[in-house]
């Protein structure tokens, strides 16, 4: 059958037909199959399956039902998909189409991040390729939360195809005359104040957006897990103190974005009719507005600490820039200039920044060579002494 078994998973290409005819042998076959290895998920792949009936249909769900494993149907034709579609299979099976493969070499690079990079198809659409074996759940995971933030008001891109790109996949989204809106600072820094000041207030609305509770994972939630895999970077007594500081924030049912930096807001439509729409929803989340502040100073503070370069190589912006940005700001989303106030936020949100950054580090290559050793180092530093002055995480 020219199948293939990998950690568990057994997958199996169909071509043809599968109807009544044949649909009793073809079942003996896949159970045969899955019996000679230690089959725990099947996947069928059905890029050259042209017809499947009924019959068919029914013997997929017996192999299920008697073997008790998970059955996901990939590759599907237009043709068959519409025959899963039509009688209920695609509500009882995972099941993907096929999708057409489109190739990324000589196109521009508009925006690159820890899982993908986002590149110009043309003047009208983008398409984010991941880089990540989870492309697939990735991409569905975004387009479910796109959705509801949509629905809810806010400027989100909604992917309107799903694409093949080498080994992996992308999503490809309509973004009619886009710019990020660190493209327009990099190109036009006269006109940061005001990319700035739209900037904090689409982050407040999306703060200010209310969903209805269990939706969304909880922020806490998510940095509580953080913490567990950078546990053994951290002293007991820090974790602890860490862990409290984070279970004693008060639930919250507003929009969290997760990577609000200006690479993930486009800003679309004419100097005339511009309008901000944020992109990379798959962060998307619930929580206090200090989970959305912290990637800010993560993205333009944090890492550039140990790496003087690396605002010029991430985004295109000198430090002084970096610096104006973060500055400028922090004091239009919290609304005063305060410096007691503003110093006692930027507490809190260090300690997430640096929680976030180990965590970073502790699961990818960036912990290698001096570079990594340095962050490391500073980053258990910068929590061991903020963790002793801060009482509580919530913003002011």
């Amino acid at each position: 059958m020219g199948s293939k078994f990998e950690s568990g998973k057994l997958t199996i290409p169909l071509s043809g037909r599968i109807d009544s005819s044949n649909a009793a042998s073809l079942q003996a076959s896949l159970l045969e199959e899955i019996d000679a290895h230690d089959t725990k998920e099947l996947t069928l792949e059905l890029s050259q399956l042209s017809y499947i009936s009924s019959a068919g249909l029914r013997l997929l769900m017996k192999i299920k039902k008697d073997r008790n494993i998970p059955v996901e149907v990939t590759e599907v034709t237009p043709e068959v998909y519409e025959i899963l579609e039509v009688t209920g299979f695609t509500e009882l099976f995972k099941a993907r189409r096929k999708m057409r493969e489109i190739s990324v070499e000589g196109l521009p690079v508009i925006g690159k991040g820890f899982y993908g990079t986002v590149y110009r198809i043309d003047s009208d659409t983008i398409v984010k390729v991941y880089n990540t074996p989870d492309a697939m759940d990735m991409i569905e995971n975004e387009k479910k939360k796109a959705r509801l933030a949509f629905i809810k008001g806010v400027p989100t891109a909604i992917s309107f195809d799903i694409v093949r790109v080498g080994d992996t996949y992308g999503s490809v989204f309509e973004l009619i005359n886009a710019r990020t809106m660190m493209d327009v600072i990099r190109e036009q820094p006269d006109k940061a104040d005001e990319v700035i000041e739209k900037h904090a207030k689409l982050m407040k609305q999306v703060n200010e957006t209310l969903v209805d509770p269990g939706v969304l994972p909880r922020a806490k939630d998510i940095f509580l897990n953080y913490l567990e895999i950078i546990s053994s970077y951290l002293d007991e007594s820090l974790l602890e103190r860490l862990r409290t500081l984070i279970i004693q924030m008060p639930d919250d049912d507003h929009l969290v974005h997760g990577d609000m930096q200006y690479k993930n807001v486009m800003i679309s439509g004419t100097e005339a009719d511009e309008e901000p729409i944020l992109i990379d929803m798959d962060t998307l989340c619930v929580g206090q507005p200090i989970f959305d502040l912290y990637g800010m100073y993560l993205t333009y503070k944090a890492f550039p600490e140990d790496d003087p370069d690396n605002n010029m190589v991430f985004s295109g912006i000198t430090t002084e820039m970096a610096d104006h940005i973060w500055d400028r700001f922090l004091r239009l989303y919290l609304g005063t200039d305060d410096e007691k106030i503003l110093r006692a936020n930027l507490d809190r949100i260090m300690i997430l920044a640096y929680i976030r950054l180990l965590f970073l580090l502790a699961t990818s290559d960036l912990k290698e060579g001096e570079l990594g050793r340095i962050r490391l180092k500073h980053s258990i530093e910068h929590l061991t002494e903020l963790s002793g002055r801060v009482d509580r995480l919530e913003s002011i």
